[in-house]
């Protein structure tokens, strides 16, 4: 490639934050819910990289057309590929497209087309613009849409706006808020913008757990293996809480000891319902089942998480936070009832920068 900039280039990160600012120079655009990609064209030659600097060509091979027929000759744009359906993100549909199989990976592309949302001008032409402050790149940005039809994410430097935008666009799959500073040029790699996410708790099941790896069984807990009961009753495995510190894994490993079963247990033997989420399962990103230890379920634990996934019944989409014991629940009151479901707004919307909800 003869661009000023040729992959593999690192994507300028975020840091998180814990409230939008009233002030600090800040460019403010919602925070898509897919996966970051930097887009390289010069003439012919298109390369989709992942954040880790990896290719995704051949899993999205609908957006090569795609962009091919709109983008200039020459240009580097950093963006989010997204799969929207039902009127909001999908990030299941993302994941499925990661397929060792091209007529997979093909069928999907026709069933759920993916869609690439520009946030960022890197560079057009010969000229780059990373050293340029992120206002700049901005209006250039914008022009480039205008004249081509690209989609761009919406963008404001107003702080009520933003707000205003991290409860909305939460229907549609959003992910939250991201503050990119105005004066700042685009630093690869560096963590210079701030994440403003989504966060609520919820009361689980402490059904099981893991032993550490860098221990023997029975020396450091790894992680929790948290359950919710379904409107059935059923118990379904919907995540993880895994941080702790070395010392209290080995204290969680000596206090949780009594509660280790080999009995009745509502994720084994014929205690299993169909369609029930089971921890340990094998799937395309593991082929072996990944051995648990079973808990009786008689503690609660109030953990943090920002978003689900996966249908009915969902899971925690990422590791959940461990709040505090809840001593004063019953097992049987922790249900899926208890999760948040934001309101449902139109991704076209968020696609046009407007606020439109959806009934």
């Amino acid at each position: 490639m003869t661009l000023p900039l040729s992959p593999p280039v690192k994507p300028m990160l975020a840091k998180p934050a814990k409230a939008i600012p009233d002030s600090g120079r800040l460019l403010f655009e919602p925070k898509w819910d897919g996966f970051r990609c930097l887009v390289f064209r010069d003439g012919d030659e298109l390369t989709l990289q992942s954040r880790t600097g990896k290719p995704l060509n051949r899993y999205f091979p609908e957006l090569l057309a795609a962009l091919s027929g709109v983008l200039p000759e020459q240009v580097v744009l950093d963006g989010e590929l997204v799969i929207g359906r039902g009127g909001k993100l999908d990030f299941d549909a993302l994941t499925e497209r990661i397929h060792p199989a091209d007529s997979r990976v093909r069928l999907l592309a026709e069933q759920t087309p993916a869609s690439f949302v520009a946030f960022d001008l890197l560079a057009l032409g010969a000229e780059s613009f990373v050293e340029e402050p992120t206002g700049t790149r901005r209006e250039r940005l914008e022009r480039l849409a205008a004249d081509t039809g690209l989609y761009i994410t919406p963008a404001t430097t107003d702080p009520d706006t933003a707000r205003h935008w991290f409860t909305l666009f939460e229907g549609a799959g959003l992910d939250g808020v991201i503050g990119k500073p105005l004066d700042a040029g685009y630093e690869p790699g560096k963590r210079l913008m701030f994440k403003y996410k989504h966060s609520r708790t919820a009361d689980c099941v402490l059904a099981g757990l893991r032993w550490h790896v860098d221990g023997e069984p029975g020396e450091m807990v790894g992680s929790f293996l948290l359950g919710l009961h379904d409107e059935a009753g059923v118990l379904h495995h919907v995540g993880v809480v895994g941080s702790f510190p070395v010392a209290r894994r080995r204290e969680l490993a000596a206090e949780l000891a009594p509660l280790i079963t080999d009995g009745p247990h509502p994720w084994l033997g014929e205690a299993t319902v169909e369609r029930q989420r089971l921890p340990g399962g094998i799937n395309r990103w593991r082929s072996a089942e990944q051995p648990w230890v079973p808990l009786r379920p008689e503690r609660v634990v109030e953990v943090g998480y920002e978003h689900t996934e996966g249908g009915t019944p969902s899971r925690f989409r990422h590791t959940a936070q461990f709040v505090r014991w809840r001593p004063d629940r019953d097992p049987s009151s922790c249900d899926y009832a208890q999760l948040e479901e934001p309101a449902r707004y139109d991704l076209d919307a968020v696609f046009r920068g407007e606020a439109v909800r959806t009934r």
